[in-house]
């Protein structure tokens, strides 16, 4: 990518960082990169499945999931008002950095829409909002650390079904994972003015 489209990458990228920030200021509120993982993640997981959601918000994904598949799923986020929000959902919310909390091998199924605009640092907004939307400088911060952990926590057959953006870059993120000792297929992708969405299955 040359200097032109990278300086038009970060200004669509904070541009879509305020878009993005809305009237809600403490919950990141179910938007199309939501929809799309909610859908693809009910078609994936099984009945019966343990799933952690990471990252949970508003708990829109993880009702879905359990809902529509008939899974048990539990949400985690850092932000206690998403774990209150998505409380009244009816979600099982945990208050959590990652998968810091959690048991090694318990999860059929790992969920997660990461924060993952690009963001520059003397940019950033101090708020629950922007732990829900800034991915850093690179955009993959946060995916990294979640993929350093996340094989801990699977279950023997477990998948990791994680939503990436093509500001963050795709092939970036799957050559992270294969760093881990994953294998990762494009399940679904969308398309929008500004970005592409991708959900990636990541198979250990």
């Amino acid at each position: 990518m040359d200097a032109n489209s990278n300086t038009d990458t970060n200004s669509n990228s904070n541009s879509s960082l305020a878009d993005r920030r809305g009237l809600e200021t403490d919950v990141y509120q179910p938007a199309e990169d939501s929809h799309l993982l909610a859908t693809t993640a009910s078609e994936r997981v099984d009945e019966g499945d343990l799933v952690l959601e990471v990252g949970t918000g508003s708990g829109y994904v993880a009702e879905t999931v359990a809902a529509e598949a008939g899974a048990r799923v539990i949400g985690s986020d850092l932000n206690p008002h998403a774990c209150e929000r998505a409380r009244d959902r009816g979600v099982e919310a945990v208050r959590a950095d990652l998968l810091a909390p959690f048991s090694d091998d318990v999860f059929d199924a790992v969920v997660f829409n990461p924060p993952y605009l690009p963001t520059d640092p003397d940019n950033e907004w101090d708020d629950w909002m922007e732990h829900a939307l800034s991915g850093g400088e690179s955009g993959r911060e946060v995916i990294d650390r979640f993929l350093s952990d996340v094989g801990r926590v699977l279950a023997p057959g477990g998948v990791v079904l994680l939503l990436v953006s093509s500001l963050t870059g795709v092939e970036e993120v799957v050559e992270r994972a294969g760093e881990e000792g994953f294998g990762a297929v494009a399940l679904e992708d969308e398309s929008f003015p500004f970005e592409t969405l991708t959900v990636l299955e990541l198979v250990g």
